[in-house]
């Protein structure tokens, strides 16, 4: 099946796995003939795995907005980026293809419960709020709430106290962790909302506002991108957690596979490898420039 399989496959498939458990429920009622043969006929393994290898897809959903971890590049169509790739990974240790499922940060809980997509990986932060509510793997990443600004800012912004004040613009994208802690930290802050994220280092670096908060890995990849801006607490964010995928409640099975498969990703060093490629060389360079 070709990259970007549609969603009729997958729902074939799922049909395909439905009518082979109906089936063996049939096969052990009482009175069927085919009940003495039960082991004939067996439903062992007809979860979330069967489901999606039956389908040959993996749905993989993504807000495409995060560099340097999934972006939809506009040039080529293509995601690009550290869970792009381990997307990648995931599915071909599966044996099948990536489809990606378009989401936002507001809508993405929303959607996983709604099943729009078997796993969701695009930088997701792993919160107790989260797990309350679906599955999340074991953390992948480490991560962490940091400041972007602008380079003539670097000196200016330090620490919260110094950011928590109304003349202080801070822009952030909705429905994310970064909106919110913004709202929990900065209230008394000018709190900015826009639309699109990838447009904000932009919008600081040319004055629209003063401050994002963000992920040290966003922040160090932006301050790679642009000289005009500056990450002074890339070293000592606010926050320090974990970055996880996301899967629908009731698929146990593959938030197993995926904890293993995260296992193996870590041992063989192609975590290491893809943070070498797509965040630490950014890192490295906003160390450079603030040596």
């Amino acid at each position: 099946m070709k990259h970007g399989a549609s969603s009729k496959n997958y729902w074939h498939g799922l049909l395909a796995v439905v009518l082979a458990a109906l089936l063996a429920l049939a096969a052990c009622a009482p009175g069927s003939d085919a009940a003495s043969t039960s082991d004939a006929v067996s439903t062992e393994g007809a979860g979330t795995l069967e489901t999606i290898k039956a389908a040959d897809v993996l749905r993989v959903g993504t807000a495409g907005d995060y560099q340097p971890m999934s972006y939809l590049d506009p040039d080529t169509g293509t995601y690009v980026g550290f869970d792009a790739e381990l997307a990648q990974d995931l599915a071909k240790s599966l044996g099948v293809e990536v489809e990606w499922v378009k989401t936002s940060w507001p809508t993405l809980m929303d959607d996983t419960l709604a099943g729009e997509f078997d796993v969701a990986i695009c930088g997701i932060t792993v919160t107790d709020e989260r797990k309350e509510q679906a599955l999340m793997s074991n953390g992948y990443l480490e991560n962490g709430k940091t400041v972007l600004c602008r380079a003539e800012d670097a000196d200016k912004y330090t620490s919260l106290e110094a950011i928590n004040k109304p003349e202080v613009r801070v822009m952030e994208n909705p429905g994310g962790l970064n909106e919110k802690f913004a709202r929990e930290n900065l209230p008394d802050a000018t709190l900015i909302i826009h639309d699109v994220n990838q447009e904000i280092p932009g919008l600081v670096a040319e004055g629209e506002a003063d401050v994002m908060i963000t992920e040290v890995m966003e922040a160090g990849y932006y301050v790679g991108q642009d000289s005009r801006l500056a990450a002074p607490l890339i070293y000592e964010p606010f926050t320090h957690g974990q970055l996880g995928v996301l899967i629908p409640k009731g698929s146990d099975d593959l938030l197993a596979y995926v904890n293993e498969f995260l296992e193996t990703e870590q041992s063989s060093g192609r975590i290491d490898e893809l943070a070498d490629e797509y965040i630490y060389r950014y890192v490295d360079e906003e160390l450079d420039q603030a040596a």
